[in-house]
């Protein structure tokens, strides 16, 4: 029987270690290859051909939620599953409109997460009670769109900076665009959000799981 093989994209090496260790104990399951973050995960997924990504979402460079949008776009065949320290409402729909077809907190046991590899190999959906539980909600409440939805991807990448911790002066050079650029773009994230500082701004990413308060 064909293995299910797996990518394992995760910025913390302990816990590449640990899924290698836990998944290596199952016969049906191979790990193909691993990635520290979202622009080398997109190049492995190309040239590895996993059929399932085990995906975190808060990393340094390029977030989750952006590589897994060009990896199920370049291959729609492969299937991610978020396995993340989040369990927010919002974090977890974010994840869904991006394409995620599985969701497992970090703190779920091993089996839960072996099991979610399985029924997303196999074409079915894994989320979670609380991530269930969270999706549920929102159809109740008629799924009101998220505002980040409303950002365009240049915002998005601008408003992840910004949490970061990088002035305006300096995410200008880092994009080679324009301070004037990058305060438009902030005003416009701010309207978008209804935030009205840098401090609500890096307090909204963070909820949001776009950068990670590890230390």
């Amino acid at each position: 029987m064909a293995k299910i093989k797996i990518l394992v994209v995760d910025d913390h090496a302990i816990m590449r270690d640990g899924i290698r260790a836990l998944l290596g104990l199952h016969d049906d399951i191979e790990i193909v290859g691993e990635a520290s973050e979202g622009n080398e995960a997109i190049e492995k997924a190309e040239e590895l051909a996993p059929d399932v990504v085990v995906m975190d979402i808060a990393m340094p460079g390029m977030d989750g939620l952006e590589a897994t949008r060009r990896i199920t776009k370049k291959n729609p065949k492969v299937k991610v599953l978020v396995l993340s320290q989040h369990d927010n409402r919002e974090y977890i729909l974010s994840a869904i409109k991006a394409g995620v077809v599985g969701y497992v907190p970090k703190r779920a046991l091993g089996l839960e997460l072996v099991s979610a590899i399985r029924a997303v190999h196999q074409g079915d959906s894994y989320l979670y009670p609380s991530a269930a539980a969270a999706v549920i909600r929102d159809y109740l409440k008629g799924a009101v769109k998220e505002p980040y939805d409303r950002l365009t991807a240049r915002e998005r990448e601008i408003l992840k900076l910004i949490a970061e911790g990088h002035t305006s002066r300096e995410i200008a050079d880092k994009l080679f665009i324009s301070l004037k650029t990058v305060l438009g773009h902030r005003t416009k994230i701010m309207e978008k959000l209804d935030l009205h500082n840098r401090s609500e701004l890096i307090k909204y990413a963070i909820r949001k799981g776009l950068i990670s308060t590890d230390t």
